[in-house]
């Protein structure tokens, strides 16, 4: 049997006849950029998230970076976050010139351990970036209380966790920012690129939509030095066909999960995902850890099945931030994660027969 670890076609097969006409529209009006598409999605998506404004852009990588430019953070600060995240993260720091200083995981969640933050605090500190990992969001009070107490932003990388919630409060909605990736593997994915930036700050919301325009306002006039971090209007097209969707496919898979769980609760050796009491998770990726990983990935690979590992090296062990000096070890419970955890496939439109599968396979591997 194959089981694709992501099946954006058989998605796809659902919505097509109501997204070849969203497209059509758009290239009938030659419309491209901004526009009543881009519109109608950031309020859609703000309305969604439990926040007062969205700025559509080009990539959750440039979500973050607008926000960390736009808070004016740069040169000389340092912004703490987790070393177990996707480069986007880190590079975007790295980017205006702030110093990234890492803070160990909690070992079932694999987000940032808030206990480990305030030791990391100075007086350079300017802002936290906690990332909510796979789709569950991260314990989020005791750092809303760090950065009150030390007079810290607050980014939300929720790139991968749109629509997941933290004690009945939405991913994006918590934070200075929030920010969404609407790359076509997430849970809400568009046709390429693109991404979000949401908030509470209506002022604020206002500077990132002039930054993602080269700090434009108005036409030809420049009050900031900003970017073109521009979402453009096939893409916000795409997603106002695919958002009203979003809740059934992320119910789907919390089914599918608690299948899986059902599946591999007689199996000692493998770890399947804790979902906090407090927390309803989206799933964008559901995460095993077994002994011997790489074999048991090559295993399930070789039986049909797609999986990946996210992530196989921590950031703070990656050639290119090398001058932050990092050693190994300096995060164990980060490093350990990153030998031992795997993805399995977990889209909505999995087949309880495709499930039961994959789950056969992980424990005929147990099994040895």
């Amino acid at each position: 049997m194959n089981v694709p670890l992501l099946d954006l076609k058989a998605q796809y097969a659902t919505l097509k006849d109501k997204m070849m006409p969203a497209i059509e529209e758009v290239m009938e009006a030659q419309w491209f950029i901004g526009g009543p598409n881009v519109t109608a999605l950031e309020e859609a998506v703000a309305e969604y998230s439990g926040c007062s404004k969205g700025i559509g852009v080009s990539s959750g990588t440039d979500a973050l970076l607008a926000s960390l430019m736009v808070l004016d953070i740069g040169q000389g600060d340092e912004v703490i976050t987790t070393p177990f995240t996707f480069f986007a993260t880190v590079g975007s720091i790295w980017r205006t010139g702030a110093r990234p200083v890492f803070v160990d995981i909690e070992p079932d969640t694999y987000n940032i351990d808030p206990a480990k933050i305030e030791a990391a605090v100075t007086e350079n500190t300017k802002a936290i970036i906690p990332v909510h990992l796979y789709g569950q969001m991260c314990d989020m009070d005791p750092i809303m209380a760090i950065a009150e107490k030390h007079n810290l932003y607050v980014i939300e990388d929720a790139a991968q966790s749109i629509g997941s919630t933290y004690k009945g409060r939405k991913a994006g909605s918590i934070g200075t920012t929030g920010c969404f990736s609407f790359f076509p593997s997430k849970n809400l994915g568009c046709n390429g690129d693109g991404g979000m930036v949401v908030t509470n700050d209506v002022e604020l919301g206002d500077k990132i939509a002039m930054f993602r325009n080269h700090g434009m306002q108005p036409k030809y006039f420049h009050k900031f030095i900003g970017g073109n971090f521009r979402l453009d209007a096939l893409q916000a097209a795409a997603l106002l066909v695919k958002l009203p969707h979003l809740e059934g496919w992320s119910a789907g898979r919390r089914a599918n999960a608690a299948r899986y769980n059902e599946l591999l609760a007689d199996c000692d050796e493998v770890t399947t995902p804790v979902i906090r009491e407090e927390n309803v998770t989206i799933f964008n990726q559901y995460v095993i850890r077994v002994p011997n990983r790489d074999a048991c990935k090559q295993f399930i690979l070789d039986a049909g099945i797609g999986c990946d590992v996210y992530y196989p090296l921590c950031l703070h062990q990656q050639e290119c931030f090398a001058p932050l000096g990092y050693n190994d070890g300096d995060f164990p419970v980060s490093e350990q994660a990153a030998t031992e955890v795997i993805a399995l496939p977990i889209y909505s439109e999995l087949t309880d027969e495709q499930i039961q599968y994959v789950a056969g396979k992980v424990k005929e591997f147990i099994a040895g």
